[in-house]
């Protein structure tokens, strides 16, 4: 709340420069915030009696909006990219599939990798562990295993973690 949406009869007050003026009515803040050109903040409505501030609001706001869209732009996104790889797979798919994966870490992102088992291939999850683990092998120099492959329903799926570059 600023300026005349405060209904308090009393507030405690706090200047520009952050000194305590004191507990005082309302009406005696507003008139020393308007002689001063600024406005009168609520900072803490829930205490008693509520904590005012005087302040340039517009120029609070600008810099507490600057300050979360430097927050923002220092924050790194990490996304998870899938590849899809089925138990029987040849030689070609499997390296261009690697290929995929191995650019996707380099960019910093989370690799999931899946195995889909069709039918009859449900009796042989052992080749689909196999193939994961293969996949995990070629692709080590770039990536960790961060979770071991693992079936869930009709899939086996492993997770990849980027390998921290040094700086």
């Amino acid at each position: 709340m600023i300026n005349e949406e405060i209904r308090d009869k009393e507030i405690r007050l706090i200047d520009v420069d952050g000194t305590m003026i004191g507990i005082i009515s309302a009406k005696e803040a507003q008139k020393m915030a308007n002689s001063k050109n600024l406005d009168l903040v609520k900072i803490a409505p829930q205490a008693v009696p509520p904590v005012c501030r005087i302040m340039d609001y517009g120029k609070y706001m600008f810099e507490l909006s600057k300050k979360e869209k430097e927050a923002r732009k220092n924050q790194k996104v990490i996304s998870i990219k899938e590849v899809r790889i089925s138990p029987s797979i040849e030689d070609h798919d499997f390296n261009f599939k690697v290929k995929n994966a191995y650019k996707f870490l380099q960019e910093g992102d989370k690799v999931k990798v899946s195995v889909k088992f069709r039918g009859r291939e449900m009796h042989y999850t052992s080749l689909g562990e196999e193939v994961l683990n293969k996949f995990a092998e070629a692709i080590k120099d770039v990536g960790i295993v961060e979770r071991k492959p693992k079936l869930e329903g009709k899939s086996m799926i492993m997770i990849l973690n980027p390998k921290q570059q040094d700086k």
